[in-house]
């Protein structure tokens, strides 16, 4: 029974062995072919910027600060490759919502308080210092 196992795992261990020597081709990547796959991330990442101006909250909230959503876009037209990719990241890194841990937070301390001065009767585990 071990001589067994022994002789299919010392198959398995070659075939794998073989399999790891597989001839493999690589190739040099031309400039242009490099130049064109860049320049469709640079366009996807403005185009996602662009998306962004484009949402209704955003676009309400540019106005608020006197600033219209075409001229945002036009403005994003206009930036360098690397500030495109800089306003991409920070956009990416933006909170989907705000802090809702923080506001909920705040609003059980709020609670917690109100129900300790006596003022409101929210929690159980609570006593009034009334």
């Amino acid at each position: 029974m071990k001589q067994g196992l022994v002789s299919t795992l010392s198959y398995a261990v070659l075939l794998s062995f073989g399999a790891a020597n597989l001839p493999l081709h690589a190739a040099m990547l031309p400039t242009e072919r490099a130049a064109e796959q860049s320049a469709l991330t640079l366009n996807d990442e403005r185009a996602e910027v662009v998306d962004f101006l484009q949402r209704e909250h955003v676009a309400k909230a540019l106005a608020e600060q006197g600033v219209s959503s075409a001229d945002a876009i036009e403005r994003v037209a206009t930036l360098s490759d690397e500030e495109v990719r800089e306003l991409n990241g920070k956009i990416k890194n933006l909170p989907a919502g705000g802090d809702i841990v923080g506001v909920l937070f705040t609003v059980f301390i709020i609670l917690l308080v109100t129900d300790i001065l006596g003022l409101t009767k929210v929690f159980p585990f609570t006593r009034s210092v009334r």
